[in-house]
């Protein structure tokens, strides 16, 4: 049985420009691997939405079933990255990205500040999570915890 391909998009102006190193992506890389799934290196594009909503398509056009992103969450004028997956996604599941926010509450006040997403689009499953290493340390162990059986359901498995 082949493992389940999943992909790590980074997604911030700087490190894509090379400024800063890339240093939550391969936290996410890592605990996919852990978990079983497929994953290349995390892909470092721009902030933007349509460079999210590009790579999105483009990995799910490639056939992975979990795409996780990191970065672009937040409020500021360049954080489009729940705009770019809005475009993508086929259906929401929003108590993912409640929960999300809501676990990062008891490591800081400041995860109410994500904006992120998480949805279905086609049978691909998509998670934004916010830039830092902390934030996607954190955020992962649900994700995986909740991934496989995401994909089954896509697949028409049953509950």
């Amino acid at each position: 049985m082949t493992s389940l391909r999943a992909a790590v998009v980074t997604v911030s102006d700087r490190s894509h420009r090379g400024v800063r190193e890339d240093s939550a992506g391969p936290v996410a890389v890592a605990a996919l691997r852990e978990a079983g799934f497929a994953c290349d290196d995390a892909s470092v594009i721009p902030d933007g939405v349509d460079a999210v909503e590009k790579e999105l398509r483009a990995l799910i056009g490639a056939r992975a079933r979990v795409i996780v992103t990191c970065g672009g969450t937040g409020v500021s004028p360049r954080d489009l990255t729940p705009e770019g997956t809005a475009r993508v996604l086929d259906r929401e599941v929003p108590g993912v990205a409640e929960r999300l926010r809501a676990d990062g509450a008891a490591d800081t006040p400041l995860s109410a500040l994500s904006r992120g997403r998480a949805g279905v689009a086609a049978k691909t499953f998509i998670v934004n999570l916010p830039g830092s290493p902390k934030a996607v340390a954190s955020g992962m162990p649900f994700v995986v915890r909740i991934a496989s059986h995401v994909v089954s359901q896509l697949e028409g498995g049953d509950h």
